[in-house]
C-alpha cells in the first residue's frame, strides 16, 4: 500500500515538474538587446520638504543624468519634458537608467531641440506585490513627487502642466491609483505607460489590503471611465518569458470603447517581436527605443511638452506599438502626392502578380497596376517589400495619363511592418475612386543594396482555410493537417475552437518549393483578435525547403464568440506548405499551472486537513494515529471536495438562489480562476490541481520528516533526548508566560515575527520527539532483539522492560496483555515508543499545517525587517489577528499528546469539522489566499480546545 501510494504521488510529482518546467523554461531565448550607458550614470536626489522627509523617511526622489547633462542640472534649472519612472515590486529606482540614457542619446541626435528630464522614485525596494499595506503610502508619496517636480519648472515661460509616467510592475498600479486620491488633479498626468503591470488583480492575493487596493483602483477607473477618457494609458506585457506576471493580467480593465486605453504584449510590438521577462522589459533595447521614440514624437513643437490632444497621443502610440508603417511619424504631411518623373521610369503591370528584384545600382522605378481589369475578378490587392527604408512606397492613383500616374494618395500609412519585410493589403471596394495602384520599386539609397517587391491580386475567400484544432484530451495522438498548394503570397488558417486558456498546441509548418528560395523568408503570424498578443515566427529557406515550429498558447481567454484565432502565413507562391496541429500535453500542464498556480496553496492545505481528519478518525476508532503520508493516501480524495464545489456553482447559477445567497450577506464563491474561460472541462482542472496539491503535501511532508530526522542526529549529541513520556502540563506557568510573550510581540511589532518564533519553538518540540523516538527505538533494538519494536496494538502483545544503569541492562518480561510503562528510574517499554511515535505523527502534521501560514506571512515579515530602522511596529499588519490565534493554539498544542486528544470530548466534533472546513477553503480562498491562514487557525484552535476539554 505504501509503495503504491509513493508510486502514485511520484507520478503526480513528475507531472507537476513537467508543468513547472514549461512555465519557467518553456519559451524562446531572450531576444532583447541590452541598453548601455555611454557615460557614468548619476542620480541626483531632489530635496523634498522636511514634512515629507519625516512622513516618508524610506522614500526618495531622484533625477537621472550622465556626464555634462548631469553637471548642468546640479542647480535644477530644468528645461526639459518631465518623465517620472516608478519601480515595481522590490524594484530599484536605478532601473530608470535604461530609458534615461537612451533619451539622452535621442536628444543629442536632434541637436537637443528638446529633451526629457527623467525622474525616478526610490520605494526602498518594498515587496508591494505581496504586501499591500504600503501601496497607499507609495501613492501619496508619488502625488507629492509630481507636485515637487512641476515646481522645479516654475521659472520657465511656459512651464509643463503635467508629467508623463512610466510604471514597471506594481509601479503601474500606483500610477493609476493616483486618480483615487481625493485631492489629486487629473490634469497632472496625461500619459501613463506601464510595463508588466498586473492591472487585472494581484498575482498572489496574500493580504486583504492588497485586494482592497486593487478593488478601489479598478472600481474608480470603471465608475469614472468617461471622466478619465482623456488620460492615455498603454499597458505592455512581457509574454511567456515573464512567468512572474502572466500577460493576461496586464490587460487594462477598461471599457472596450475607450479609444485612449491600449493593452498589448511585447511580441506584437513592431521592431521588437520578442518576449521579455519581468526585469528585462525595463532594459530591453527594442522596447526602450519604442518608448523613447513615442515620447519624442509626442512633443508639441510649439510648447515643447507632451501634446495635450489625446487623439494625437494615441495615434503616436499606435504608430510605434501597433502598426509601424515604416515611416517617420508626421501628422502634418500631405497625403496627396504629385508625380513629376519621366515616363521611362514607369512600368505598367497588366498581370495579376508581380515579382521584382532591384538591381544593386541606384535606380528609380514605379510599377503601375490598372484596377479596371481586376476589380471584377479579385477582391484584394496585397504587396510586400523587403526595402525597409522610412519612405512612402505604395499609392492610390487618382489622375493618370494611361502610362503614368500624375496625382495619387499616399497609402503607405496603412503599411504593416513584419520581421522580414513590410506588407500592405487593400480591399478594392474601399477605394472606388482609384484608377491605378502605384508601387515604388526605386532603389535610390546607398544604404540599400538590393530588395524584392512581390504583389498580387487575390480573392479573400480563396485564401481562408478553416480547420478545427485537436481536442485537449487527445494527448497529442491525433493531428489536424492543412495543405496549402502553391497559390500566392498570403494565407489565413482559422483555428476553430481555439479560445480556452488551457489549450496548447505545437504547430509545425513545412514547405517544399519548386525553385530555390535562397535568401528569402516566410513569416508566420499567430493572430489573436481579442487581445494584442500576436507572435511572429520567421522561417528561412534552405535548399528549397523550410521547417518552422510554433507554440500556440493564449494569454487570455476569448471574451465572446465573435472572433477566432488564426494563423497568417506570408508565403512564397512557388512553395507548398503542410501545416500540422497537435496538442502539446506538456504545454497544457504548463498553461494550467500558469493560470492557476496561485490556487495551489489552497489545495495543499485542503489535502493536509483531510489527512489530519483521517488521523483524528483513526485515533477515534482504533486508539492509534497514522503517519501523514498514509493518512493522505487514505483520506485526501478529490471526490469529497470537488463535486461539492461544482454543485454549489450550479446552484448559485440559479437566479433566486443567488439572490438568497446575497441576502444572507455571504461572500461570493472564489471560482473565476477555474471558469473564466467557460470551458467545458474546468472540473478536470480542479481535479488536477487537487492532485497536484496532494502530491506536494505528500512529498513536502516526507521531506520535512526526513530533514527533521537528519537534523536530530547531530542534535542528539548536544541535547540528551528523553526516554520517558512528556511531563509537560497544559496551562502551566511557563506555557502562559510564553503565550503572553508571543502575543505581546504580535501586538507591538509584527504578527509574522510571532508566528515564526512560534514555529521555531514547535520545530524544536518535534525535533525532541524525533530524538526520543530514535533513542527509544535504538534501546529496544539493542537490548531486546527478540521483542517487537512496534506494538501491534494497545490490547495485544507482551510488554518488555529494559533497565538502564551502570550495571548493564536486564531484560524483564512483562505480564501477558497490554504493555505498560514500567515504573522506576531508567525503565522504558514498547508502549512508550509507540506513544512517542504516535505523538510524533500528530505533531508533524500540525507542524506541516503551521508551515503554510508562516510561509504566507513571510512577505509581511520581510517588509518589517527592511523598515525596522524606521519603525518597530508594522502598520498595517495583516497577520496580527490570525497570528494571535495561531500563537495561542500552537503553544497549547506543543504540550499535547495523542492520549490527551483521545480523552477529549471534542475529538469527534473536531474530526467532523475538517471536511466542511476544506470545502469552505476551496469555495472562499482561491482568490483570497490569506483566508487559508484563517481556516487553519480555526482547525488548530479547535484542536487546542480538545486538549483542554
Amino acid at each position: 500500500m505504501k509503495l503504491s501510494a509513493a508510486t502514485f504521488y511520484a507520478l503526480l510529482a513528475g507531472l507537476f515538474a513537467v508543468a513547472i518546467r514549461d512555465v519557467l523554461f518553456g519559451y524562446e531565448e531572450n531576444g532583447c538587446s541590452m541598453t548601455y550607458m555611454f557615460e557614468y550614470p548619476e542620480y541626483q536626489r531632489i530635496r523634498l520638504p522636511k514634512r515629507l522627509q519625516r512622513q516618508y523617511p524610506s522614500y526618495g526622489l531622484y533625477l537621472y543624468g550622465e556626464g555634462s547633462y548631469a553637471e548642468e542640472n546640479k542647480k535644477l534649472k530644468l528645461t526639459g519634458i518631465p518623465v517620472l519612472f516608478l519601480p515595481g515590486n522590490a524594484g530599484s529606482y536605478k532601473q530608470a537608467r535604461s530609458i534615461g540614457s537612451v533619451a539622452l542619446r535621442k536628444a543629442e541626435n536632434i541637436d537637443n531641440r528638446f529633451h526629457l528630464n527623467v525622474f525616478t522614485v526610490d520605494f526602498n525596494e518594498e515587496l508591494v506585490a505581496l504586501y499591500g499595506g504600503s501601496l497607499q503610502r507609495q501613492t501619496k508619496f508619488v502625488h507629492e513627487c509630481i507636485r515637487a517636480i512641476l515646481k522645479l519648472y516654475k521659472d520657465q515661460t511656459a512651464p509643463p502642466s503635467s508629467v508623463a509616467v512610466v510604471g514597471h510592475s506594481m509601479g503601474g498600479i500606483v500610477a493609476r491609483a493616483l486618480f483615487t486620491l481625493p485631492k489629486f488633479n487629473h490634469r497632472l498626468i496625461s500619459l501613463i505607460i506601464t510595463q508588466a503591470t498586473p492591472h487585472q488583480g494581484p498575482v498572489l492575493p496574500l493580504d486583504s489590503d492588497l485586494l482592497d487596493f486593487y478593488v478601489t483602483v479598478n472600481q474608480r477607473w470603471s465608475e469614472r471611465a468617461q471622466e478619465l477618457r482623456n488620460v492615455t494609458v498603454l499597458s505592455v506585457g512581457g509574454g511567456f518569458r515573464d512567468y512572474q506576471v502572466r500577460s493576461g493580467l496586464t490587460a487594462l480593465p477598461c471599457p472596450s470603447d475607450d479609444p485612449n486605453k491600449l493593452s498589448l504584449v511585447s511580441t506584437a510590438v513592431p521592431r521588437t517581436w520578442v518576449s521579455t521577462d519581468h526585469l528585462s522589459i525595463v532594459w530591453c533595447k527594442e522596447l526602450v527605443l519604442a518608448t523613447v521614440r513615442t515620447f519624442f514624437d509626442l512633443v508639441d513643437p510649439d510648447t515643447k511638452q507632451i501634446a495635450q490632444d489625446p487623439e494625437k497621443r494615441m495615434a503616436v502610440i499606435r504608430h510605434h506599438f501597433v502598426r509601424h508603417p515604416v515611416k517617420i511619424y508626421d501628422d502634418t504631411e500631405d497625403d496627396v502626392i504629385t508625380f513629376s518623373v519621366p515616363s521611362e521610369v514607369w512600368t505598367k503591370v497588366l498581370a495579376p502578380t508581380l515579382s521584382y528584384t532591384s538591381p544593386t545600382e541606384p535606380r528609380t522605378k514605379y510599377c503601375i497596376f490598372p484596377l479596371s481589369s481586376h476589380r471584377k475578378s479579385y477582391s484584394h490587392f496585397h504587396c510586400r517589400s523587403s526595402n525597409l527604408e522610412m519612405s512612402s512606397w505604395l499609392f492610390g492613383c487618382t489622375q493618370s495619363n494611361g502610362l503614368a500616374c500624375l496625382q495619387a494618395v499616399d497609402l503607405s500609412w496603412e503599411t504593416e511592418l513584419l520581421p522580414a519585410f513590410k506588407v500592405l493589403t487593400l480591399k478594392l471596394d474601399d477605394y472606388p475612386s482609384f484608377s491605378h495602384i502605384v508601387v515604388s520599386a526605386s532603389n535610390i539609397s546607398m544604404n540599400v543594396q538590393f530588395f524584392s517587391v512581390d504583389c498580387e491580386f487575390f480573392n479573400e475567400v480563396s485564401r481562408i482555410v478553416s480547420t478545427p484544432v485537436t481536442h485537449v484530451l487527445s494527448f497529442g495522438v491525433t493531428v489536424s493537417e492543412v495543405v496549402l498548394h502553391p497559390t500566392g503570397l498570403i494565407h489565413n488558417i482559422q483555428l476553430q475552437d481555439f479560445h480556452q486558456m488551457h489549450q496548447a498546441f505545437t504547430i509545425r509548418i513545412e514547405s517544399r518549393c519548386q525553385t530555390p528560395q535562397e535568401g528569402k523568408h516566410s513569416v508566420y503570424r499567430l493572430r489573436v483578435p481579442w487581445f494584442r498578443e500576436d507572435s511572429f515566427t520567421t522561417a528561412r529557406y534552405s535548399s528549397g525547403s523550410s521547417v518552422a515550429q510554433i507554440s500556440a498558447r493564449l494569454h487570455s481567454p476569448r471574451p465572446d464568440n465573435t472572433s477566432t484565432a488564426s494563423l497568417q502565413l506570408h508565403t512564397s507562391p512557388e512553395c507548398q506548405y503542410t501545416v500540422t496541429i497537435r496538442t502539446s500535453v506538456f504545454q497544457v500542464l504548463g498553461q494550467i499551472l500558469r493560470f492557476h498556480g496561485s490556487c495551489l496553496p489552497v489545495y495543499i492545505a485542503v489535502c493536509i486537513l483531510l489527512a489530519y481528519e483521517g488521523q483524528l478518525y483513526s485515533l477515534l476508532t482504533t486508539g492509534h494515529t497514522v503517519e501523514l503520508g498514509k493518512a493522505l493516501s487514505a483520506s485526501a480524495k478529490p471526490y469529497r471536495v470537488v463535486p461539492v464545489i461544482n454543485i454549489l456553482l450550479y446552484l448559485l447559477s440559479v437566479g433566486w438562489l443567488q439572490a438568497g445567497w446575497s441576502a444572507l450577506s455571504l461572500p461570493p464563491l472564489d471560482v473565476p480562476p477555474l471558469s473564466e474561460d467557460r470551458g467545458d472541462w474546468s472540473p478536470l482542472v480542479s481535479l488536477l490541481l487537487f492532485m497536484f496539491g496532494s502530491a506536494i503535501a505528500y512529498w513536502g511532508s516526507a521531506l520535512l520528516g526526513l530533514a527533521l530526522s537528519l537534523l536530530s542526529v547531530p542534535l542528539s549529541a548536544i541535547h540528551r533526548p528523553s526516554t520517558s513520556p512528556s511531563s509537560s502540563r497544559l496551562g502551566s506557568r511557563g506555557q502562559i508566560s510564553l503565550m503572553v510573550f508571543l502575543v505581546v510581540i504580535c501586538w507591538t511589532t509584527c504578527g509574522a515575527l510571532a508566528m515564526i518564533i512560534t514555529y521555531l519553538i514547535y520545530l524544536y518540540k518535534v525535533l525532541r520527539l524525533q530524538m526520543s523516538e530514535r533513542t527509544l527505538k535504538h534501546v529496544l533494538n539493542l537490548f531486546s532483539p527478540q521483542a517487537p519494536t512496534q506494538s501491534p496494538g494497545r490490547a495485544a502483545g507482551p510488554g518488555v522492560c529494559v533497565k538502564e544503569g551502570g550495571g548493564g541492562a536486564v531484560e524483564t518480561p512483562g505480564p501477558q496483555g497490554p504493555p505498560v510503562s514500567c515504573n522506576g528510574s531508567g525503565l522504558v517499554s514498547v508502549s512508550v515508543l509507540e506513544d512517542t511515535r504516535e505523538d510524533l505523527y500528530l505533531h508533524l502534521t500540525l507542524l506541516t499545517l503551521l508551515t503554510l501560514p508562516v510561509l504566507l506571512s513571510a512577505p509581511s515579515f520581510i517588509y518589517w525587517t527592511k523598515n525596522l530602522r524606521y519603525s518597530l511596529r508594522l502598520d498595517p499588519d495583516p497577520c496580527w489577528p490570525v497570528g494571535i490565534i495561531l500563537v495561542i493554539s500552537a503553544v497549547l498544542l506543543m504540550s499535547s499528546s495523542t492520549a490527551s486528544i483521545q480523552r477529549s470530548k471534542l475529538l469527534k466534533a473536531s474530526a467532523k469539522l475538517q471536511l466542511p472546513v476544506t470545502i469552505a477553503m476551496v469555495a472562499f480562498a482561491l482568490l483570497h489566499l490569506y483566508r487559508v491562514s484563517h481556516f487553519i487557525a480555526l482547525t488548530l484552535s479547535l484542536h487546542a480546545l480538545s486538549c483542554l476539554i
